[in-house]
């Protein structure tokens, strides 16, 4: 009989003690030991996952941009693997004194980093995220539950069972990796109630998702957001960076939150870098929705809608808009972003500090593209998810994020 989420949890929270204490070349042996089981066990991960992406065929009601988050490849597998080292390779942060001060009465007041305890993270067909959550949740000395979609069931099951076994090879407890394996709604639900074992919780996917899981959550909950991502196209940027940025943001993998969704253009470099860009961007296949002067400079284009403006697509689809002046372009993005990633490419040094200062977003770029919002490209070995809200964590979330604080006090018999 399968058991239940409170016995399951029950379990990761005896397990999450154990794993607080474990020291930093345990952790890490035990994260380099799964790397090594996911290469070994390639073939039996990519049949679990072929089973997967074989029902999602059969629905036929599946977009091609879903269908890219669910698969594994090879060289996905390797990169999953190779996310395990660099988080070993990582300072480890639990019990890293952050500060320490000296009261007038003697006392010594220390500022700890340690465990949040038992994390539990639900996500839609995000294969790669049971083992990005499994890495980061071991080495910053936590516990995790893991609850997947029924879409990547089989999936998850796979890789679940491969990290499981590197824990117990390597001495640590196997529990401190759990997958729920009921999809249902109602385990879901249980879940996000289950305060008390689960100290944290985390919603990856789309917004239905993580609006369903802050609605109904008793446990706390470190949000992660949608990425209606913006490029703005500043007056003299370089066109041909320009074109070359906006193909990587919206085409590179545009079903994932750091794509572009809307390109913003300063109505003085359309002419010469919309017809450039779009052609580039159509060639491959997106669909474009324009305002009229965007239409003006590339006829045939589908005409844009206000709800476009605000529409998270993670599809092969862009919104278009000219815009008057930079400040235009940056009321646009505070008016219409989610707070996620957000870029401008441009030669003016004064504007690009400006675009900085006045651009309320996660992450915030010049002259690069969002794509780059990613625990592993910013050096964090791999990330539990980029959050857009303010308290706690913001951007993507490694190991710092996945830590608290406590105050240790040093007293030679002092009494207030």
């Amino acid at each position: 009989m399968p058991e239940t989420i409170a016995e399951l949890t029950r379990k990761a929270k005896d397990a999450s003690s154990q794993v607080a204490e474990a020291p930093t070349s345990l952790k890490n042996e035990a994260l380099v030991a799964v790397a090594r089981l996911l290469i070994e066990n390639e073939e039996d991960i990519i049949q679990n996952n072929k089973v997967d992406l074989d029902r999602l065929v059969q629905k036929k009601d599946y977009s091609k941009a879903f269908y890219d988050r669910l698969q594994l490849t090879p060289e996905r597998i390797a990169d999953m693997a190779g996310g395990l080292r660099e988080i070993a390779a990582l300072p480890d942060p639990v019990g890293e004194m952050l500060s320490m001060w000296k009261r007038p009465n003697g006392l010594q007041v220390g500022l700890v980093q340690v465990p949040l305890g038992v994390i539990g993270i639900i996500y839609e067909a995000r294969p790669n995220v049971t083992v990005d959550a499994a890495g980061l949740t071991l080495k910053s000395g936590n516990a995790v539950v893991l609850r997947g979609s029924s879409e990547a069931i089989n999936s998850n099951r796979c890789l679940a069972k491969i990290l499981r076994r590197g824990l117990r090879e390597s001495g640590l407890p196997e529990d401190a990796v759990t997958l729920v394996e009921d999809t249902g709604r109602d385990a879901a639900l249980e879940l996000m109630r289950m305060n008390e074992f689960v100290d944290v919780l985390i919603p990856r996917g789309g917004a239905s998702l993580i609006k369903t899981v802050v609605e109904n959550a008793t446990v706390p909950v470190l949000e992660t957001g949608e990425g209606n991502c913006h490029t703005y196209i500043d007056a003299g940027a370089d066109i041909e960076m320009a074109v070359k940025i906006a193909d990587n943001a919206k085409t590179q993998r545009p079903g994932v939150c750091n794509a572009m969704e809307t390109l913003l253009v300063h109505r003085e470099i359309a002419p010469a870098f919309l017809p450039a860009s779009l052609e580039v961007l159509t060639g491959k296949g997106v669909e474009v929705r324009g305002c009229e002067r965007t239409r003006q400079h590339y006829p045939g284009i589908k005409e844009a809608v206000e709800e476009d403006w605000g529409t998270e697509y993670l599809d092969m689809i862009l919104a278009v808009k000219v815009v008057d002046s930079f400040e235009e372009a940056v009321g646009h993005i505070n008016a219409y972003g989610t707070g996620h990633s957000e870029a401008i490419i441009t030669t003016d040094y004064s504007r690009a500090l400006a675009f900085l200062s006045k651009v309320d977003a996660a992450a915030v770029y010049v002259n690069a593209s969002t794509r780059f919002t990613d625990g592993f490209e910013f050096g964090l070995g791999a990330e539990m998810g980029i959050s857009t809200q303010k308290l706690h964590a913001r951007g993507p979330m490694g190991l710092q994020a996945l830590t608290s604080k406590k105050f240790v006090v040093f007293g030679e018999g002092q009494v207030r």
